[in-house]
């Protein structure tokens, strides 16, 4: 037995190293950067240890500022996504024959390079001294006035961001829900067409409870996801995000190493903790409403 756990260790060392030296030992090491006050790279010298770089991201404008567009993107394009994807998928399961087509184009989008679609959606949405944008034009056939959506109004840049992500998270999310759809087993659905259960008591009933484990990856991984979005706001509104206001938290914590503002990779380690413990707490909350909601 002891040369079978010893052979199972050895097998697993290769994995173990891997995940020490790039993931456990840069965690520990930024942890440790956040608490160097005046931390300078060049030298590797600080002024002294304490949480003065906590309070200045935390009282920081822009940090603010991307902590509520990271945020809002998160509660608006999560659930969202996950509903829109969970209704197509419902559809594409009603019509069998070509349901592998249909599952082919509405995966292109995802393994579409992210700034191309970006350029796309400048295209249908900037305004320029030549054109409204296409979104305009039929914004104005039906009555209504131009707007900015590019560089207009805060709520327009973000219904854009919104928009723009659940465009490029959904076609993942489809193809994950068609495949847990396909496998649930259909004498549960004979079973309840006999007994005369009605299609909504189906859904609620048989559907969801059995395809509940991959929408509960598809949130988990939805929220991480969203809480490390930053190239969606650069295919959008360039690189100067602060300026635009929307930059999200992975592209402060970025300005702050290597930005207009960089140069202080104690306040972008301060962030990166924050995020990480945001993330992380998101993701036992949801781990712990999975025990009683998940049906495994």
């Amino acid at each position: 037995m002891k040369k079978n756990n010893l052979k199972s260790w050895l097998y697993l060392l290769p994995a173990l190293l891997f995940l020490g030296a790039f993931m456990l030992y840069p965690l520990i090491d930024v942890f440790i950067y956040s608490f160097e006050e005046g931390y300078n790279s060049a030298s590797q010298t600080s002024f002294g240890i304490g949480i003065y770089n906590y309070e200045y991201v935390l009282h920081d404008p822009y940090f603010l500022q991307a902590l509520q567009n990271t945020f809002l993107l998160v509660i608006i394009t999560v659930p969202l996504s996950t509903i829109l994807a969970l209704v197509i998928s419902l559809g594409l399961s009603s019509i069998k024959k070509v349901r592998s087509l249909y599952q082919t184009v509405y995966f292109l989008p995802y393994v579409t390079n992210t700034l191309a679609v970006g350029l796309v959606f400048m295209i249908l949405f900037k305004k320029t001294a030549y054109s409204d944008g296409l979104v305009n034009v039929l914004i104005n056939l039906f009555g209504g006035s131009s707007v900015d959506f590019i560089d207009g109004p805060y709520w327009a840049k973000m219904f854009v961001l919104c928009f723009y992500t659940i465009w490029i998270v959904l076609p993942f999310k489809i193809l994950i829900l068609t495949s847990a759809l396909a496998s649930v087993n259909e004498t549960y659905y004979k079973a309840a067409r006999i007994d005369g259960t009605s299609k909504a008591r189906i859904f609620f009933r048989i559907t969801l409870p059995m395809i509940s484990p991959m929408i509960f990856y598809l949130v988990i991984t939805g929220f991480i996801g969203a809480f490390k979005a930053y190239s969606d706001s650069v295919a959008l509104f360039g690189t100067d995000l602060n300026a635009a206001g929307m930059n999200t938290l992975v592209g402060y914590i970025y300005d702050m190493l290597y930005g207009d503002s960089g140069g202080y990779p104690s306040y972008a380690a301060a962030a990166a903790i924050i995020l990480f413990v945001i993330v992380l707490t998101i993701t036992v909350l949801n781990l712990l409403i999975s025990k009683k909601k998940v049906h495994y």
